[in-house]
């Protein structure tokens, strides 16, 4: 079996960064290593790839415009540039692919937006939106002036598209039809003022977790797959209750066997660990560790699931820890791994 696995980092292009970065993980050997830039481009903040690992879509900035970027990727993981469809403002960030590679999605914090594009069948390129979707409303926290859309992936199932609306509490789940159109089919308000931002489905396609920004919870949900409607069976913090420092939420992740749930913190600067049971889905605290660094924004688990990378957007590093299947527990390996402004961690499907 092969034991070195391509993964790649979306980031902030302010100060060094030149784009998308991509790296190595040598599996064996327990490092990380071969990290190179793979593509120039402004502000690619948030990775997706192709079940099929033929294509790599990106937030991306052009000028004044923002949007989605495609590209191909060679046997060696070398991206080449495919399309972009980018429109005034700034852009999305969040980005996702259906199974099939017929579309992608993405969220736009800044415009309020969810948009769907489908996908040339024949190359890979992006063509043009065929639903944009405005929302409206605000939220009892300052930075709730306006719709904040933070997240924007398919259920288990790809009936659905769930998106996250940090910036009016709110998961509003869109029926997607067979020409990408979005309509929507629920909506469900969520704890006021606790700015949900990332969401990450449990193998068994009914339970999804939410990772809150502005509350720093995750939000346990149960999903129905009849009608699109999620509603809600736990709040569970991800901070100490002696913390009293800022923090803010980040990413959320869980393992392909549905027993651990991981999940960022922005100041406390951790990923907290907490145990799923195994009917409910609820979850019940292990551990933080720390990520060695400032800001984790995003982190993954590998190919084997034996190890996390996590990204240190403000330290500019990536932080590799070794995983314990068993316990759920996290060890560092390595942390000196140095990329500037890391925001997404992505790898190659098996």
């Amino acid at each position: 079996m092969n034991s070195k696995f391509i993964g790649y980092v979306g980031t902030y292009t302010k100060g060094e960064s030149k784009g998308i970065y991509s790296f190595t993980l040598d599996a064996n050997e327990g490092k990380i290593e071969n990290l190179q830039a793979a593509a120039e481009l402004e502000n690619p903040t948030y990775l997706a790839i192709s079940k099929n690992n033929k294509f790599l879509y990106s937030v991306t900035k052009e000028g004044n415009n923002g949007g989605v970027a495609s590209f191909s990727i060679n046997e060696a993981g070398g991206l080449t540039a495919i399309n972009s469809e980018c429109s005034e403002g700034s852009p999305p960030c969040h980005v996702s692919v259906d199974n099939k590679n017929y579309f992608v999605f993405s969220a736009n914090y800044h415009k309020g937006i969810v948009e769907s594009h489908p996908i040339n069948q024949e190359n890979g390129s992006i063509q043009p939106a065929v639903s944009v979707m405005k929302h409206e409303g605000r939220g009892p926290d300052p930075r709730q002036e306006k719709p904040h859309t933070h997240y924007a992936g398919l259920t288990s199932d790809e009936k659905y598209l769930a998106v996250v609306e940090l910036g009016i509490d709110a998961l509003i789940t869109y029926e997607v039809s067979n020409d990408g159109t979005l309509t929507e089919v629920s909506r469900l308000p969520l704890k006021a003022g606790s700015g949900p931002r990332h969401l990450a489905f449990h193998p068994n396609g009914t339970i999804a977790y939410i990772m809150t920004e502005f509350s720093s919870e995750v939000i346990v949900l149960t999903y129905h797959p009849e009608n699109g409607h999620f509603t809600e069976k736990q709040y569970i913090s991800t901070l100490p209750d002696d913390f009293q420092d800022n923090n803010q939420g980040s990413a959320i992740h869980i393992s392909s066997d549905g027993r651990f749930v991981y999940a960022g913190n922005r100041g406390h600067n951790s990923i907290a660990v907490f145990r799923a049971d195994i009917l409910s889905g609820e979850l019940s605290f292990i551990e933080h560790t720390s990520t060695e660094g400032d800001w984790p924004r995003d982190f993954s688990l590998d190919p084997t699931e034996k190890f996390i990378v996590a990204s240190n957007q403000e330290s500019s590093n990536l932080v590799l820890f070794t995983r314990d299947a068993s316990s759920g527990r996290l060890t560092l390996l390595q942390s000196d791994i140095t990329v500037p402004h890391p925001v997404c961690i992505k790898f190659l499907n098996l």
